[in-house]
Order: structure tokens, then sequence, then C-alpha cells
């Protein structure tokens, strides 16, 4: 169906006003199709075309009428409403003329109203003089006020002395207020002059409030009244100090008088003065402990005093154990570093280092179970800074080493003087030569180091380190001793008189200090012996194991001058002396540890060698024959051969030994055909380069010889070969 003309006009606007209206139609209508295409989409279902129509009909009917019923009631209120609103104009346009009639008639009567200003004046002043009149009987009682107040104060009686006060205080303010709104300030001086006395009478209550608070301590356990009156009266102040700062109009003089800040200055100026005076105490060992102890019984006991009895007396905003204790704490900090200016010996210094960092935070102290949980000084950081306790250390470092330098010399002067006496050193379980010094140098040092374990575990490498640089300075002074006694044995080979045995005895105590050195090292996991330390160890030893050789070379040498001699070819005698004095020595060097045992014994076979090749080679024996070179050889090859068993009876192996260069020297001597000789010596000085020969090769000159010979130049022993020309 199509729409009419009119009908397009008129839909239009309602179109244009209503774009959703036409929307949701269309929405409607295409569902309405789509359900009527599913519907009667079958013939069958068309027989139920009329039911359709009469439902669809009747809900229709149902939700127009619905619609006319609320569009009704809607049209009701809106014309309710339009009713109370007119009402309301004609309201409001009658207040309105009401109002213009009353301002006529105020402007009508605005000039009676002048009459009335002298009648305010006279009021105002009548007010005044009211007022005057009922404060003069206060006015004039006031000094009287005044005398009974301060008779109140010498009594104690400190409630009813402050009520008096107060009252006579908001008196005198409440004048000075008047006059400063109404501008007389030049009257306010003579006020201030009449309630002079108030002034004296707040110094002597402020004077015996603060007496009870310095002795709070004591009061709060003996007579806790007053101290909770004080308290009492302080409040009151600080309420009317805040009242008057609040309102922010006029402020009398002496306020705010601040009496509760007063109150912690005052506590704590008697906390710090009853316990941290540095002056009063002795700085030494014994009376510093005896101050710490003190003070750590004093502390604790106040501080129970404060937790259990002083809480109870003051307001839980005052926080005065917290106070109490952060007091005790920076004046402890303050105190400790006063003391700490001083010249403290070692022993005064662990125990300030101790009793800061160890004793402070115990149970013993400050947590102490009577004191906690309440009290926690962990928030208020370090009794000492880390630099300073840094310092500290350090400080305590520098007196641990003088003290251990002196005692170590001492020690190293005790043990000098022993090298001297007439008597063998000691000896251990095994028949060891020793004596005590390692033993006191080695519980000195590890004493030092487990006793800064106690505080530290930096003090205690710090001491460690120290010990370890103080171990290797004393082995210096130990080597310089010991060169000190070889000389006086130079000088006269029978002082001292068991040289050699207390030489041993330092080579047993060098081993000893060296396998000792790893256990004083803090770390467990970390046992090796520094370089330095070990190389101070190992010149120490040398140097003792050079003396004990230079005392057998002095024995040798007197047989080594002997060769190479007519004498020394014919016998076996001058080896057999050789043996005597090696053997000698070999029973005092088994007094000795096996390490330095096998040391000496290869470094004495090396000087028997050196020696003995060094004698054959500085002298010039010429041998005139076949047969005496020969026999020349069989001497050198018996002599090898007896200090060879010699020193392996003693223990030496042959791998370890040198006499392989005898024998060398005996096959160069052996030698049969001189064309090798020189290709024999190279290979000699090559094989054995510690060895020197100082000539060369070269025949003899001369007319008369009839006998071409080889000289072996490299050595002093000259060795003919005889050849027919």
């Amino acid at each position: 169906m199509g729409m009419s003309a009119e009908d397009e006009r008129a839909a239009s606007p309602r179109d244009e006003e209503w774009p959703e209206a036409e929307k949701a139609e269309k929405l409607a209508r295409g569902a309405a199709l789509k359900w009527a295409s599913g519907v009667f989409y079958c013939p069958e279902k068309l027989e139920g075309l009329g039911q359709y129509r009469s439902r669809e009909m009747q809900r229709n009917s149902s939700i127009q009428s619905r619609l006319k019923s609320t569009v009704q009631s809607y049209l009701e209120g809106v014309s309710a409403g339009l009713e109370q609103l007119r009402s309301a104009a004609q309201e409001v346009q009658s207040v309105c003329q009401d109002l213009g009639a009353a301002r006529w008639a105020l402007l009508d009567s605005a000039d009676r109203f002048q009459g009335l200003q002298q009648m305010r004046a006279l009021m105002a002043e009548h007010v005044q003089l009211a007022s005057v009149v009922q404060v003069l009987p206060q006015l004039f009682s006031v000094h009287e006020v005044f005398s009974h107040t301060l008779q109140l104060l010498h009594e104690q009686h400190l409630l009813e002395a402050h009520a008096e006060l107060m009252m006579m205080e908001h008196l005198r303010d409440d004048i000075l207020s008047q006059l400063h709104f109404r501008g007389l300030s030049s009257a306010q001086a003579t006020v201030l002059s009449y309630f002079g006395g108030l002034q004296e009478l707040n110094e002597s209550l402020a004077k015996q409030l603060w007496d009870i608070v310095g002795n709070s301590l004591r009061l709060v356990r003996e007579d806790p009244v007053l101290f909770v009156t004080a308290v009492r009266i302080i409040e009151r102040e600080e309420k009317i100090d805040d009242a008057l700062l609040l309102e922010a109009t006029f402020l009398p003089p002496g306020r705010p008088k601040g009496w509760r800040q007063k109150f912690y200055h005052v506590l704590q100026q008697t906390i710090t003065g009853a316990h941290f005076h540095a002056a009063c105490m002795d700085a030494e060992g014994p009376g510093l402990a005896r101050h710490l102890a003190a003070l750590q019984k004093g502390i604790v006991s106040e501080l129970r005093v404060v937790k259990d009895l002083m809480v109870q007396c003051v307001p839980a905003h005052y926080n005065i154990l917290s106070i109490c204790t952060a007091t005790y704490h920076q004046a402890l900090t303050s105190h400790l570093q006063d003391i700490l200016r001083e010249d403290l010996d070692k022993q005064a210094l662990f125990l300030l280092l101790e009793w800061a960092l160890r004793v402070y935070h115990s149970p013993e102290m400050m947590g102490h179970p009577d004191l906690l949980p309440e009290v926690d000084v962990s928030a208020l950081g370090p009794l000492m800074s880390p630099e300073l306790v840094d310092q500290t250390e350090r400080k305590y470092v520098v007196k641990v080493k003088a003290s251990v330098l002196e005692w170590m010399q001492r020690t190293l002067e005790v043990e000098f003087k022993e090298w001297f006496r007439e008597e063998e050193p000691e000896t251990d379980h095994q028949g060891f030569f020793q004596s005590a010094l390692p033993v006191i140098v080695m519980q000195m040092l590890n004493e030092n180091i487990q006793v800064a374990a106690l505080i530290t575990d930096s003090l205690q490498q710090k001491v460690y380190n120290m010990a370890l640089e103080e171990l290797e300075a004393f082995l210096g002074r130990l080597r310089e001793a010991l060169v000190q006694c070889g000389k006086e044995h130079q000088k006269d080979r029978t002082i001292p008189k068991y040289y050699v045995s207390y030489l041993l005895a330092m080579l047993n105590n060098n081993l000893a200090l060296s396998s000792s050195v790893s256990s004083l090292h803090p770390d467990t996991a970390r046992r090796e012996v520094p370089t330095s330390l070990q190389a101070a160890l190992d010149r120490t030893q040398k140097k003792a194991c050079q003396l004990l050789l230079e005392e057998l070379l002095l024995d040798l040498q007197p047989l080594c001058l002997q060769l190479p001699s007519r004498k020394w070819l014919s016998g076996s005698q001058l080896v057999n002396s050789m043996c005597e004095v090696i053997d000698k020595y070999a029973k005092d060097f088994s007094h000795v540890r096996k390490p330095i045992f096998t040391l000496l014994l290869m470094e004495s076979e090396l000087l028997v060698v050196s020696q003995y090749l060094r004698a054959l080679m500085q002298k010039k024996m010429v041998c005139k024959s076949e047969e005496e070179r020969g026999q020349l050889c069989n001497r050198l090859l018996q002599d090898a051969m007896q200090l060879q068993e010699l020193f392996c009876g003693l223990g030496l192996d042959r791998s370890q030994q040198s006499l392989e260069a005898v024998f060398a020297l005996r096959e160069l001597i052996c030698l049969k055909d001189p064309a090798l000789l020189s290709l024999e010596v190279l290979g000699f000085i090559t094989k054995y380069p510690d060895v020197r020969f100082e000539g060369f090769l070269q025949s003899p000159k001369g007319k008369d010889v009839k006998e071409k010979a080889v000289l072996l130049w490299h050595s002093p022993v000259c060795i003919w070969w005889p050849k027919k020309v």
C-alpha cells in the first residue's frame, strides 16, 4: 500500500524528530515478515491463520491499553507540576512585594537610628565598667594569692599552687588581651608590673618540676605521686600553649612555655650527666673494664625502671621508653668517641671493641629478657660507626704489633743466650734437638689471632696479616743472630761449646715454624703459606745449613790440603780421616728431622766432592810414569768408592750423590790415547759445568826432551803420556 502526499508530509516531521522510531518500525516489520514466512511456509499451517490473527489482535489491544494508561498517568503528573509552579510564582511575587515595602519602611526610619549610636557607646562603656567591677576583688587579692601560692610551692603542694598560678595568669592574660584589642598598648606595662610576681612563681614552680624530673628514676620507685604531679602540671601547660597557638590572635608574654620539651631535655641531661663523664674514669684496662661494667649494670637497671614503672606514670604519647633508650644509645656513642680520643693500650681498645660490638647487643645488656621486646636498639644504628670500628681496629693492631715485637725480641734474646750454654739443647721424644722458640712464637701469635676472632672477622684478618709480617721480620732478626753467633764461633771455635747442636735445633725450629704457620689462618679452607714468608723461612734454613757446612769445611780443609800428594797416593789414611769427620757430623745431623737430614747429607756430600776436586785441581802433581798414573787412578777410584759407600750407608741414595764427577775425572786421567784427550775433556766440561778448568792442552817444550808429553793444563794435575818420537 502506498502513502498519500499528506501522509508523507505528516510523517516527515515525526521521522525527522524520531529517527529511532522509523528504524524500530522497519525492524519490527522485517521480524514480522520473517516470522510469517516461517509459519505459513507449509500449506497445512494455513488452517491456523484465523487463530494467529485473533491472538495478535488481542495482544495489540493489550499493548495499546497499557500505553494509553501510561501516557495518561504522565499527563496527570505534568498537569500537577504546572499547577504547583503557577502557585509558587504567585507566592514569590507576594514576597517581593513585602520586601519592597520593608525596604521603604527602613529607609524612612534611618534617621531615627542615628540617635542610638550614643546609646551604643554608653552601653559598651557600661559593659567595660561592669567587667572591671567584677574583677576588682580578684585584682585586689592578687598579691595575697601570690603569697599563698608561694607558700604552697614551699610545702610542695604543686597541683594547688599551679591551679592558683593558672588563675592569676588567666586574669592577667585576659586584661592584656582586652588592652591589645582596644589598642591600649601603653597600659600593658602597668599590668605587667602589677602581675610581676607571676614570673617569680613560674620560676619557682619550674625549678621544683625540673628537680623532680631530674630525680625521676628514683622517685618512680620511691614516691611516684610527686613525679605524676609534675607530669600533670606539664600537660596542663602544654594544653594552654596549644590553645593559645591555635587561636593565634594574642600571645601573652612567656608563652609558649614548652615545658614538655624541657621535660625531655632535663631527663636526657640527667641520664647523660649521671653516667657519661670520661674525665672521671680511668682509661687504662682495669679501670675501663670497671667503668664499662658499671655502665652496663646501670643502664639495664634504669631501663627496667623506665619500662616497668615510669611508663605507667606518663601519657602514652610521651614514648618515654623509646626516648630514654635513644638517649642512652646516643650518649654511649659520644662517650665511646671521647674515650677513644685518649691514648689507650691494647687491652682498653679490645674492651671497647668487645663491649660495643658484642656485649651491648647481647642478652646481658640491651638484649636482656626483661627489656625485650619493647627495647629495640637495632633501629638506632650502630654504637660505633664502621669507620670508627675500622680506625679502632687499626689502633688495636698497632698496639698488638708493638707488644708482639717486644715479646719476640725478648724471646730471641733468651734464645741467643741459650746457644752459649754449657749443655746441649733439649730433645723431643724422638731425639731431635729443639727449643721452646717455635712454641712460644706460635702460641703468642695464635693467641692474638684467636682473641681478635672474638670481636670481628675483619679484626682477626688484620691481626693475622700483622702476625705474618712480624713473623717474617722475626726470621730476619733470627738470621742476623745466627750470623752473629757464627762470627763469635769463628773467633773461638770452642764458643759456643755446642755450636753445631744449636744450629741443628734451629733447623728443627724453623721446620716447626714452617709447618705451624698454616694453622694461623682464620679460614681452615685456606691454609697456604704466603710466598714472602715461605721465602723468609727458606732463607733462615739456608743460613743455618750454610753455617753447618762452613763448620764441616773447617774440619775438612786440613785434610784437603794434603791432596794431591805422594803420601795420599801411598794409602787410604787421608780418605779414612775424611770419612771419620763426615761420620761424626752425620751423627750430629741425625738429630734433625728427615727432610733437613737428607738435605744436609746432600749438601755435605756435594761439599766433600767439590773440595776434593778443588784440592786436586789447585795443586800440580806430575806423574813420572805410567805406573804412577795408574796408581793415581786407583787412588781416585778407591776414595770415590769409599765415600760413596759412606754416604749410601748414611742414607743418601746414589742418585742424589755427586761423586760421579770424581769417577768421570778418574776415567779422564786413565785415558791412554792422547788423541782423544781434548774430546774427553770437552765431554767432561759439558757434563759437569760446575767443575772449571783454567788451562788448555799443550806439549812441553825443550831440546833435551825425548818423550812427547801431553799436558792437561785445565787441571793443575799434570799427567804424562810417554810416547816415542
